[in-house]
């Protein structure tokens, strides 16, 4: 017993002697090493490496050498040979609609759908998602029926008659679902069988109905009728779990897209739901939110400000309060982007005023004082602006509010000009004067080439989606998706469409062949960075965040080809094999 004793002194008392001798410690092993791999670190050099290590949510080893992780490596380690893929900071997406994005995974979504085939084959998707009872909403069919999906504008379809569903190509396959979905334009609504019993509808018709020549009902219901208004008010309200289902879809179509953080444009209803999932420790994601620009004050007063957890208050990494959302036009789609000159095709339209936040009415003038107002409230609880602007005028305006506070004396660091879609030449250089960033969504090029010429004309066209130019004027992007789109568009959250759109110009088809406008093109690794460590910036945490270095949090994602390398056209057949968020594997590519 004594011997026993005496040896476990003397080993004590050894180990103690080399540590007094050499200032060091045993080296703790990595709980993660990723190795073999093509890793671009997006750090001040801009610098590449082979191997990595995790302990916990920390990096805590980049290696340009393969063979210098190893000591690293202990019995516990979970070592991942990466046979090559490439290794990126984890990607960031600044700008999503969380909760739409759930809905066009778990409801009806038929964007592409313009005849009978497609129809049935989405619904009875649906059906199969859902309990019986359920109701089955929204779809905006036909919404590239006038341009296919990945059209350049050449082969639109003029006078065209739009396809017309008739409920009895479902009805059969939704006898326990009702359904109410609507046209891309909301100007026509498909009830099913199911659904006009419901709402009493079927054996008691009103005025908004249309009818076959047998007088029973096709199903067509037209907007702002009677009839309308009965089936709107008839439909059953999702159940808390059914809305939480669709945040789970949202959330897992994220980490398989290598998304690591959405800035999301957050209700508090969706806020509510965040503070759940995270209580379940379902989010894979980071959320970054950003509430309306008119609860300014409403979050002051109950003590909120950037980085508070949005339930406790506590500064947090993983669920906190971001930039307050404003606007100050509309959008392309609609011709309601602000411009200084009338659209070409509407010559009586400049676009118009939209509403500064989300709970007041479209403005009919010009009103940038009540924008400066709000903007300073927001200030004052610590939250900074990041404001919608599309237009050429908006942009201006935007960036002439920005000059007026900065006068003032306000530090404009962190402010954005989200969208920036069309920028007159002498504003490019003007986000670097201010240290505004840009907040651009290089996808909408992609799908808005369709008809940007015929509505803006050539010549503003040169500043559309300019991101050559505002880089070269010193201006920071912050690349989103803007996922999951607007009624007439759909976005996609994979950031190969973004990274595709702002290298090549061109739509998912490859058109026009040598890109649109193909002087505004960006690198490969302009657009990582936009992706990475950029908006890591634009959130206040890039210090922490957004490049791989020793010491920054463990997010990386992890793609299964070299984006630097492959030629442009095959970046769209690019796939995420393997997404870390905070130390923690969320998804690996079987």
């Amino acid at each position: 017993m004594k011997s026993g004793f005496l040896s476990l002194f003397i080993l004590i008392a050894f180990s103690t002697t080399i540590f007094l001798f050499t200032g060091c410690k045993p080296e703790k092993k990595a709980d993660i090493v990723l190795r073999n791999g093509l890793i671009y670190t997006v750090d001040a050099d801009r610098s590449h490496a082979e191997a990595i290590a995790i302990n916990g949510n920390k990096l805590t080893g980049v290696f340009k050498n393969d063979e210098d992780v190893d000591k690293h490596i202990g019995r516990n380690t979970r070592v991942i040979d990466l046979n090559g893929s490439f290794v990126t900071p984890g990607m960031i997406d600044a700008h999503v609609h969380f909760n739409r994005a759930g809905v066009l995974i778990n409801d009806a979504n038929l964007m592409t759908v313009s005849d009978e085939d497609g129809l049935r084959e989405e619904i009875n998707r649906v059906v199969n998602i859902l309990d019986d009872g359920e109701w089955i909403t929204e779809g905006l069919w036909g919404a590239y029926e006038q341009w296919a999906l990945g059209d350049a504008g050449k082969d639109r379809h003029d006078d065209l008659d739009f396809w017309r569903p008739h409920r009895n190509m479902i009805d059969d396959i939704t006898t326990e679902n009702p359904v109410f979905i609507c046209r891309f334009d909301y100007k026509e609504w498909l009830a099913n069988k199911a659904a006009l019993k419901a709402a009493n509808l079927y054996d008691n018709p009103v005025e908004g109905m249309e009818f076959d020549d047998d007088g029973t009902p096709t199903g067509i219901i037209f907007r702002d009728t009677e009839a309308f208004e009965i089936l709107k008010n008839a439909i059953e309200p999702k159940s808390h779990e059914r809305l939480l289902d669709e945040n789970r879809a949202a959330l897992k179509a994220l980490r398989e897209a290598g998304i690591v953080e959405v800035h999301d444009i957050a209700t508090p209803e969706q806020t509510k739901r965040f503070i759940e999932l995270d209580k379940n420790n379902e989010l894979t994601a980071r959320i970054w939110l950003r509430p309306d620009l008119s609860r300014g004050e409403e979050l002051k007063e109950k003590g909120f400000t950037m980085g508070h957890h949005p339930e406790t208050k506590e500064e947090c990494n993983l669920l906190r309060y971001g930039a307050l959302k404003g606007y100050i036009d509309g959008i392309m789609g609609t011709h309601g982007a602000l411009f200084f000159e009338s659209y070409d095709d509407q010559p009586d339209n400049y676009g118009h005023w939209r509403r500064h936040t989300s709970d007041c009415p479209d403005l009919s003038e010009r009103n940038m004082e009540k924008m400066y107002d709000l903007i300073m409230k927001g200030l004052e609880a610590g939250f900074v602006p990041n404001i919608h602007a599309i237009g050429d005028r908006g942009v201006a305006e935007m960036l002439d509010l920005y000059e007026r506070l900065k006068n003032e004396g306000v530090d404009l660091t962190g402010f954005r000009v989200i969208h920036a879609q069309v920028v007159r030449p002498e504003d490019f250089p003007r986000f670097n004067d201010l240290n505004v960033i840009a907040e651009v969504n290089p996808y909408h090029l992609s799908d808005d080439m369709r008809w940007m010429e015929e509505r803006i004309g050539y010549e503003r066209c040169k500043g559309a989606y300019a991101f050559r130019s505002l880089l070269d004027n010193g201006a920071i992007l912050s690349f989103g998706s803007d996922w999951p789109g607007t009624s007439a568009a759909q976005y996609h959250v994979h950031p190969k469409y973004t990274i595709y759109a702002a290298v090549a110009r061109k739509t998912v088809k490859g058109k026009p062949e040598g890109g649109w406008f193909p002087e505004e093109r960006i690198t490969v690794e302009e657009a990582i960075e936009a992706y990475t460590l950029n908006n890591a910036y634009a959130a206040f945490e890039d210090d922490i965040r957004g490049s791989i270095e020793v010491g920054k949090l463990a997010d990386i994602t992890v793609f299964d080809r070299n984006l630097l390398e492959i030629p442009h056209d095959e970046i769209l057949d690019v796939e995420v094999v393997m997404t870390i968020v905070d130390g923690e594997i969320v998804f690996e590519r079987k």
